[in-house]
């Protein structure tokens, strides 16, 4: 009776089976032919050394972006534009904008005019010939125009520090509202962008889909003494070191705290 042969195994090619939640990573030549293949671990697998801890990441970051340009806002804020208005329309003008390109447009701007009563002076068409370079120019000039507008007929030239209040202006999200009353007013408060809402998610921190849910999620978790400074600390620190692509891990001074959620590639 001839011999039955074995069930072929996954391994009897010598090809090795994928592990569950692996990434599975094939190396071609400059020809484009597949010459080996890899298994490695799925980032988000890979345990952290030790817990997270939020104080002693807050302490690592404010050495790691010390050197590092500050974000926008915060850097005008340093020059002296710390009113309310002002942040508010700096933080307009940065929407969907390159901080590289936000700050000398802000700067521009506010030389022509920075108050309430200075810019209601102006038209929207000059406005927008004044922040041309940064993106939406022409929508974000009514904005900020109109809100000049209400700062005088509602307000006698001077925006209430009132989240509700300002959360109603023409063009300002939940974002812009924390930010600019952190900055100008002092008052508690996340602002989280596209750096907040990666990183600390990859962090394992908080587990959220969208920048709204983060926000969230972060005002359940995080001290509240680092509500504004996290903004600061994570907009340059997500430019240079924990990008959106390929971060930085080598050099990331919170490696043996972070889970990599998602990190499939980096440096």
């Amino acid at each position: 009776m001839p011999r039955r042969r074995p069930a072929r195994s996954a391994t009897s090619d010598n090809r090795q089976p994928v592990p569950p939640d692996s990434v599975q990573m094939n190396l071609r030549s400059d020809r484009g032919q597949a010459v080996v293949t890899r298994i490695v671990p799925a980032a988000r697998d890979l345990p952290p050394t030790c817990r997270f801890d939020i104080d002693v990441a807050v302490e690592r970051l404010r050495d790691a972006v010390r050197p590092l340009p500050k974000a926008a806002m915060f850097q005008l804020a340093d020059e002296g534009h710390t009113s309310l208005f002002e942040q508010l329309v700096a933080c307009i003008i940065s929407i969907r904008t390159y901080e590289e390109v936000t700050l000398p447009t802000a700067r521009r701007l506010f030389s022509a005019a920075h108050t309430p009563a200075q810019m209601a002076r102006l038209t929207p068409a000059e406005i927008d010939k004044l922040i041309g370079a940064c993106t939406f120019h022409e929508p974000k000039a009514g904005q900020i125009h109109a809100i000049a507008q209400v700062a005088l007929d509602q307000y006698a030239g001077a925006l209430p520090p009132d989240r509700d209040a300002i959360l109603k202006l023409p063009g300002i999200g939940p974002k812009c509202a924390a930010l600019a009353l952190g900055i100008a007013t002092g008052q508690a408060g996340i602002g989280v962008d596209v750096h907040v809402h990666r990183i600390t998610n990859r962090w394992g921190y908080v587990r959220a889909r969208t920048p709204e849910t983060t926000m969230a999620a972060l005002e359940a978790v995080l001290p509240r003494l680092y509500w504004l400074e996290i903004n600061r600390l994570l907009v340059p620190f997500g430019k240079h070191v924990c990008t959106g692509t390929a971060p930085r891990c080598s050099v990331c001074p919170l490696g043996d705290m972070c889970q990599k959620v998602g990190v499939t590639a980096h440096r």
